[in-house]
Parts: C-alpha cells; structure tokens; sequence
C-alpha cells in the first residue's frame, strides 16, 4: 500500500528556472534579454494550460504572469496552481497597470504570492529574474 504523496519543499524546484506567461511580443523580448545577461534560464508557456503543463514539468522556483492578458487566463491559471498541491509552493507573480485595480484585487483573491505595478516590475526585473540569488554576492 502506497502511502501519501511526499509534500514539496522550495529545494524541489528549479532556483534557475524562471517559468513566465506574458503574450507581449516586446515584453517578452525585455524580458528573454535581462534573462540572458543575469544568466537565468526562462521559459514562455503560449496556453494556460502549457503553463500548466511546464511548471509540473519543470519546477521553476518563480512563475510569472502579464495579468493582462486574456488569451492566458492568468488569474485562472494562478488560483489552478495554489490549488494543486504539486504546483502550490511555486512563488507566483503577476504585473499589471497600477490602476487597474479589479484586476489586482482578482490576482490576490486567486492566490498570487506577488502582483506588481507594470513599472515596477519592468524596473525590477533583473531582480525579480534572479530571486534569492540576487542578494548573494
């Protein structure tokens, strides 16, 4: 008899791995350019579903989410992966317009570790991309 599946803990995933669902064809382009100069290995999922997929697959330490885009149901693929417990630990982040309040309130509701302004975000983004290794010297 087989017993209950082991609980994941953060040394599970991936601390490089950088799992990401943003349709903006220029973002994405922002975004793959710091990765590679911060060395952090980034993956893009086209479907809610394949980012699904990939974080079970993958194990990125970090997920993130352009909470405007439509065609990747961003909040409905957060409040999917707080709900599996193989995806639940994955630290989710999502970036939206600062005023686009109903969609932060959303985003939070549905479990998002994270949201921040679009501008902080792209600010910060080296940052972001390299999590806890950032504050390592």
């Amino acid at each position: 008899m087989e017993g209950p599946e082991p609980s994941r803990c953060k040394a599970d995933y991936d601390e490089g791995m950088v799992l990401i669902a943003v349709d903006d064809f220029l973002f994405r382009s922002k975004i793959r350019a710091t990765a590679k100069a911060a060395g952090v290995d980034v993956t893009f999922a086209k479907t809610s579903a394949e980012m699904l997929e990939l974080a079970r697959t993958l194990r990125p330490s970090l997920a993130i989410f352009d909470l405007n885009s439509a065609a990747l149901a961003p909040v409905e693929t957060i409040a999917a992966m707080k709900q599996d417990a193989a995806l639940a630990d994955i630290r989710t982040l999502g970036f939206v317009s600062h005023v686009d309040t109903a969609r932060i309130a959303a985003a939070r509701s549905a479990g998002a570790d994270d949201v921040l302004p679009r501008s902080a975000f792209a600010g910060n983004l080296a940052e972001i991309l390299l999590g806890d290794r950032a504050a390592q010297p």
